[in-house]
């Protein structure tokens, strides 16, 4: 029998990635990246049987030649005939979808109504799956939300403190999202840890340039950090996370910024860029910091004690914690990061235990916690490509 493989896209407005998966074993036949699409040096890169490859695109390609670039590399390596699918990554579902689904005109209307709440990411999804329905005219599309894993929480966890009706005439609530990373990694937990999915309580933190926790009772998403749009909660790469909401008249009334340019500076300027003036990347602040940089060590500072204060304070959602798991490119890799988020989570008498947490890095997974901690902190790489992967497949045979 042919193995099911899957074409994942996940595109951004001037990016794509994409990976060909085994749906049941999550390995990647291919993978790769198109970037600075639309600029005057647009390249694809990928990986295939263990060799790096790049491939530059004529100037200011965009998505469509470089997804029909990807169509002829995947002829001219033979991986079409064990295609079942395209998986897509769509990054705000609202409330219309709970689940992956097949692909529809009904489906892309809904996933359009949604793309005022994520202008930097619905559309460019959007954009993907016309594109990949015309070079793929015979494989069904399916689309994994984002959103859909957080649609369990509780009305009192994701309504905010505004009149109702803002809510019923115009959906404003929390939604999180990093559903499928959050998802994947919980349930890895409970295997790793042997935990009963029907009695367990686990905080899940997804680091990277975007960063979301979300608090997971018996398998299902309780509370989450992000909010609305993905800008709520945590300090980020480039995003501010949580901060007064009054910040955005005194910004408008008193310095004349335009809608536009808060927007710029709360999701592009800001975060650990924004307090480092360095970068949004978590290695160079760490070194810049360990070289004595005042202002990145100030951002490690705050980072790590609003990850802390997010942690403790779902300690709530959940009513106790068994286990706090780390994942995403700065959960898995940084143990700087995780080492100090522990020790300021003390009281819940969880220690960290240094070996262990120098071991788990660069994708590997383990326990990073002592042995006599009340709660287990551990390391879980990532796989959301896999997570897409097996139910584009799964929707894929139920719709044959």
């Amino acid at each position: 029998m042919p193995s099911q493989h899957v074409l994942v896209l996940n595109c951004g407005s001037s990016s794509f990635k994409f990976a060909i998966i085994a749906a049941s074993t999550g390995h990647e036949v291919l993978s790769g990246l198109a970037e600075r699409l639309g600029d005057a040096a647009p390249s694809l890169k990928y990986k295939f049987s263990g060799t790096k490859t790049v491939v530059e695109l004529p100037p200011h390609a965009e998505h469509k030649a470089a997804i029909l670039k990807l169509v002829d590399l995947i002829t001219e390596l033979k991986l079409g005939d064990d295609l079942v699918a395209v998986g897509h990554r769509v990054v705000h579902g609202g409330e219309a979808f709970t689940q992956s689904i097949l692909v529809d005109g009904d489906v892309l209307a809904a996933i359009q109504q949604t793309s005022a709440l994520a202008p930097l990411h619905n559309p460019a999804n959007l954009l993907g799956i016309d594109v990949a329905t015309s070079a793929f005219k015979h494989l069904p599309q399916i689309a994994v939300f984002d959103t859909a894993f957080h649609q369990t929480m509780p009305e009192h966890a994701y309504l905010y403190a505004l009149p109702y009706e803002m809510y019923q005439k115009h959906g404003i609530r929390r939604y999180g999202f990093h559903g499928t990373s959050h998802y994947y990694v919980s349930e890895q937990t409970h295997q790793i840890l042997g935990l009963d999915k029907n009695n367990s309580k686990i905080v899940t933190a997804h680091l990277g340039n975007g960063c979301s926790v979300t608090a997971i009772r018996n398998g299902r998403s309780v509370d989450t950090s992000m909010g609305l749009t993905p800008l709520e909660g945590l300090v980020m790469g480039t995003r501010s996370g949580d901060i007064d909401p009054g910040l955005f008249a005194y910004l408008s009334d008193q310095l004349g910024y335009s809608s536009k340019d808060i927007d710029t500076l709360l999701n592009k300027q800001s975060g650990l860029l924004g307090i480092s003036a360095l970068s949004n990347d978590c290695r160079t602040i760490e070194e810049a910091a360990a070289n004595g940089h005042k202002q990145a060590q100030l951002a490690l500072e705050m980072f790590c004690f609003r990850l802390a204060k997010y942690i403790a304070s779902f300690a709530v959602s959940l009513g106790g914690l068994d286990a706090l798991v780390f994942t995403g490119g700065i959960g898995e890799n940084s143990d700087l990061i995780r080492q100090r988020v522990i020790e300021q989570l003390a009281f819940f008498g969880m220690t960290c235990d240094h070996d262990k947490n120098q071991a788990a890095r660069f994708g590997h997974q383990g326990i990073i916690s002592t042995n006599d901690s009340n709660v287990i902190a551990l390391v879980v790489p990532t796989n959301e490509e896999w997570v897409i992967a097996k139910d584009a497949a799964r929707i894929a045979k139920e719709t044959k």
